[in-house]
């Protein structure tokens, strides 16, 4: 049964990605998965539930998978140490695979193509696309740089703003991606350079022991 129900979150989320909430039937999922549309509501009792079930296991999953590389957005006071004092090319590196992991998880990805265009649907899910890929992030990385600010290691400048300089870049080349595979490599470029970019510019050096962003 698990199994069944795992099948029907898989090719739910396949087919919202592709042709987004409402083009799709419960008949339609149930088709993809190899079962009766009778059978599908032994497991979920509406679509609405499947979409809810869905939002609810993705974060489960990008917590987990994340939590492996100390990123763990829903705790930035857990994070903090992991980027005082990096340095440059580690940093770069650990975006890097951040982004890559979220370009290329199935599941992540996918999740996020259905958001993109769900967001145009209802208030509600506007709201949670900007509150999981653009509030949740600035308040994040607004959280590193205040801990950093705090300990000397960059610039005393307004965290929030720092932030938003960060994310923004990050946000705009996954985009791209996600519309335009083809350019990959080339924003894979952008993103290293913008990273070493914030780097050297906010990144203060103290005696002869550099500290680090």
């Amino acid at each position: 049964m698990e199994d069944t129900k795992q099948r029907i979150l898989e090719k739910s989320l396949e087919l919202f990605s592709t042709k987004g909430y409402d083009s799709v039937s419960v008949g339609e999922i149930a088709k993809a998965v190899g079962i009766k549309a009778p059978s599908l509501y032994n497991h979920f009792p509406s679509k609405q539930a499947i979409f809810d079930a869905i939002v609810e296991s993705t974060a489960a999953h990008y917590e987990k998978d994340t939590g492996r590389i100390d990123i763990h957005v829903q705790n930035v006071k857990q994070d903090c140490p992991t980027f005082s004092h990096i340095p440059e090319q580690a940093l770069a590196d650990k975006v890097r695979q951040i982004f890559l992991y979220s370009l290329h998880d199935k599941q992540v990805s996918q999740f996020r193509r259905m958001m993109t265009l769900e967001q145009f649907r209802s208030p509600e899910l506007a709201a949670l696309f900007s509150e999981r890929y653009v509030d949740r992030m600035i308040a994040y990385h607004a959280g590193i740089f205040r801990s950093l600010i705090a300990g000397g290691e960059i610039r005393d400048e307004d965290p929030d703003t720092l932030a938003w300089m960060y994310v923004s870049p990050v946000i705009t080349l996954l985009s791209v991606c996600d519309r335009q595979p083809e350019r990959e490599a080339e924003s894979l470029a952008k993103l290293d350079a913008h990273v070493k970019l914030f780097f050297r510019t906010f990144n203060i050096e103290g005696g002869e022991k550099q500290r680090n962003f």
